[in-house]
């Protein structure tokens, strides 16, 4: 596929990247508010609220939503098509790969074992057939978001910040972003706490960081990142899965350093394309 000239495709930045946050969370705060201050009436209308709900679904990807509509309004038809097309950008180091295959499940594994829980989560009574539709359907909810996070917002960030203040700030918007579905009877998060989920989302916006920029702006790697992350094979490790990751992040930082606290060899690009002059 070829591409127009960055300098006439790739916009400043500040202004799309407001307009994605904007519209991020106006889809989401709104669909979520409603059925916190409705519940009723939403309910009636529309049917009680749960993870398989369109609403839900809908909630989920605005991200993905926001990151579309602006790069068509930007770029049009032809900057979609780049965009998708970072979901085909397989190339990273492998210890990258090795990290999101095999390190990161065995971070719940390990610790899992710590607390005494099993390597692996318990099957339904029906067996493996259920927890197999449940990891296929993630894959279409959670990992729809790197498209907004890791497609527009990361690149856009990194013109202006290093790589891991860039991260710090997605992770937090992140963990901001799901603060609603805290206050949503029939949901997951009903039950957890937000303090300890936010700080998990910024490490691990921190974490998936140093691996997009490796794989010079893919989103199969976020994706996969994302999608190992809440397979429901893992068994319910915490608290020792998010200290692992906390010690992780801190190492990879580290050994990172001087391309994490630095914009050089940042990704910066929206759209794949030639360097903007």
């Amino acid at each position: 596929m070829t591409y127009v000239s960055a300098a006439r495709q790739q916009p400043s930045g500040l202004g799309m990247l407001f307009a994605f946050f904007a519209i991020t969370f106006a889809i989401t705060w709104g669909v979520i508010g409603a059925y916190i201050f409705w519940p009723d009436a939403m309910a009636a209308r529309f049917g009680a609220i749960s993870g398989s709900h369109p609403f839900y679904f809908l909630a989920t990807w605005a991200p993905a939503i926001s990151a579309i509509l602006i790069v068509l309004a930007f770029t049009g038809l032809a900057g979609v098509r780049g965009l998708l097309s970072r979901l085909l950008m397989w190339r990273c180091p492998p210890p990258w790969w090795a990290f999101i295959l095999i390190g990161l499940p065995l971070v719940f594994m390990v610790g899992s074992l710590i607390k005494g829980g099993p390597l692996l989560a318990p099957l339904p009574p029906e067996g493996a057939g259920p927890m197999v539709s449940l990891m296929v359907m993630m894959l279409f909810l959670g990992p729809v978001e790197e498209l907004g996070w890791r497609g527009v917002a990361q690149p856009l960030l990194q013109r202006h910040v290093a790589p891991f203040w860039a991260g710090a700030f997605i992770g937090t918007a992140w963990g901001v972003w799901h603060l609603p579905a805290f206050y949503l009877a029939g949901v997951v998060y009903e039950n957890w706490s937000f303090l300890p989920f936010l700080i998990g989302n910024i490490v691990l916006a921190i974490l998936i960081t140093p691996i997009f920029n490796a794989a010079r702006g893919s989103l199969l790697l976020p994706v996969l990142f994302h999608w190992t992350l809440i397979n429901p094979f893992w068994p319910d490790a915490q608290p020792y899965d998010t200290w692992f990751l906390v010690v992780v992040a801190a190492i990879v930082v580290w050994w990172n350093r001087e391309t994490m606290f630095t914009r050089k060899g940042a990704v910066t690009e929206v759209i794949p394309g030639r360097e903007r002059p």
